[in-house]
Parts: structure tokens; sequence; C-alpha cells
């Protein structure tokens, strides 16, 4: 399971764990939105920590997209150019342009101290975007910057894709070997898992980025009001993506399940195979 596409999506995994551990405190904020208890730090770093997995997990699909598509096109450079250290090496720097894009956010929230409107001689904490951030545009820009992340990555992957098929389309009748016919159907399996992960990425994902601009732009109390129950379910799509991949995984592939077998100590001795 050492390969270079496995060192990717086990990256991948923790940005989702990482995300899926984020998941209380905005069920907390959905239940009640004041007072906010979990402290400054943790107000300020929910932001970062959410969206910079999620800048991570989108970079991953494109470079293992990437990568996919040199191994299938370019078969002799990609096997020179794709080793296993240059692989970690382009994760570590992956995590770090993903967290450096994101470091904005960490100034641009805070505990903020409200007047209670019950009792006005009583103050609560709320966790929420600054005046600053709102005022001086950083807020809108750092909101584009989510939206670019986005929608060019899929571009570029729906190109990526595009090349591929078209690549597999003309190879498939020119076969030669047991070692050739292994290595394409090896190609067209990862390429599946990697179709139906992003697939599940823009399902899941597309509603949140959607919702959040039709609440940003709108003038209209009633769209706005909409689009508030609208973010309830594409926060939950969203969440839903980070915990799906292990799932289609082994739905898709006969590897992963006897990896994930294996893990759980429920395959049996004998078994060696991976098919």
């Amino acid at each position: 399971m050492k390969t270079t596409t496995n060192f990717y999506l086990s990256s991948m995994a923790v940005s989702d764990i990482i995300i899926l551990l984020c998941l209380p405190f905005d069920l907390y904020r959905m239940w009640r939105f004041t007072p906010w208890i979990f402290g400054k730090f943790l107000c300020k770093s929910l932001a970062l920590i959410s969206e910079g997995c999620t800048y991570s997990t989108i970079l991953h699909i494109t470079a293992l997209s990437i990568e996919r598509y040199l191994a299938i096109c370019f078969p002799l450079k990609a096997k020179v150019f794709i080793t296993k250290r240059r692989v970690k090496i382009v994760i570590a720097f992956l995590w770090v342009i993903a967290l450096l894009s994101a470091s904005p956010l960490y100034n641009l929230f805070d505990n903020i101290r409200v007047v209670n409107e019950t009792d006005s001689s009583k103050t609560i904490w709320e966790c929420r975007y600054t005046k600053y951030a709102s005022d001086s545009g950083l807020l809108m820009i750092m909101m584009w910057v989510t939206t670019v992340y986005f929608f060019c990555p899929m571009f570029c992957l729906t190109i990526l894709y595009g090349f591929i098929g078209k690549t597999l389309w003309k190879n498939r009748n020119c076969i030669r070997g047991p070692n050739a016919a292994n290595r394409e159907r090896s190609h067209r399996q990862t390429v599946k898992i990697l179709a139906v992960v992003v697939l599940a990425f823009v399902v899941c994902w597309l509603p949140f980025h959607i919702g959040r601009l039709i609440y940003v732009y709108t003038t209209s109390i009633h769209v706005m009001r909409i689009s508030q129950y609208f973010n309830i379910v594409a926060m939950q799509l969203f969440y839903l993506n980070a915990s799906i991949n292990p799932i289609l995984y082994n739905l898709i592939s006969k590897k992963y399940r006897t990896a994930a077998y294996r893990l759980l100590r429920l395959a049996r001795p004998d078994e060696r195979a991976y098919n």
C-alpha cells in the first residue's frame, strides 16, 4: 500500500480527520451562537484550520490527478520524475501553501464582547468576524480566495480527466503482455477511485460555496433567510465529504477493503494477495 497515490490519500485522510474534529464546534454555533465558551484561541483558530484543511484537500486532489495524468499519458517520464521522496516533499509543500493561504483568517475572527439583549448590564462573548475584517474588505478577499481555490482546480481537473480518458480509450486495444495489462488495469482502477472522489467532492462542496456567496451578496432579506437554511444543509454536506472518502475507497477497491480488514484484524492470517 506504500505507493505515491496512497501517500496522497493518507495525507487527505489526515485533513479529513482534522475537519471532522472541528465539527462539534460548528454544531455548537448552529445550536447556540452565543455565548462562545471555548475561548479566544479556538475562535480565531477554527476558521484557519477548517479553511486550511479544505485548501489542502483541494490541492492534494489536484496534485494527485496531475500525477495520474503524467503516469498514464507520459509513463516513461513519470517513472523517472515521480518518486516517493519527491511526492513526500510535494505533500509537505501543499500543506504549507494551504495553511499560508488560510492564515489571514486567524486575524479576521475574534471573541467579541457584545451586550446581552435581555440584560444590558451583562455582556456575553460572541465568536465572529471583526469590524476591521468587514470594513477593510479582507473578509471579502478571503471569500474570493476560497472561491478561486474551488473553481480553478475543478476546471483543471475537468481538462486533466478529459486527457486521461482519451489516452485510456486510445490504448484499450494496444495492450501487449501481462505486465502491460496489469498496469493498464491498475491505472483504470486508480482513475476510477479518483473520479468518484472528485465527484463526491464537487457534490458535497459546491452547495457550500454557492450558499456562502448567496448569503454575502444578496440584498433581499427573504433570500438571506432562505440561504441560512440552505447553508445548514450545505454545511452537513461539507462535513459528509470528510467522512465519506474511506467508504468510497472500500466500495470501489478490493485492495482497500483487504487493507481495512487487516487493520481491524478481520482478515484471515493466510490472506496475502491484493487483487
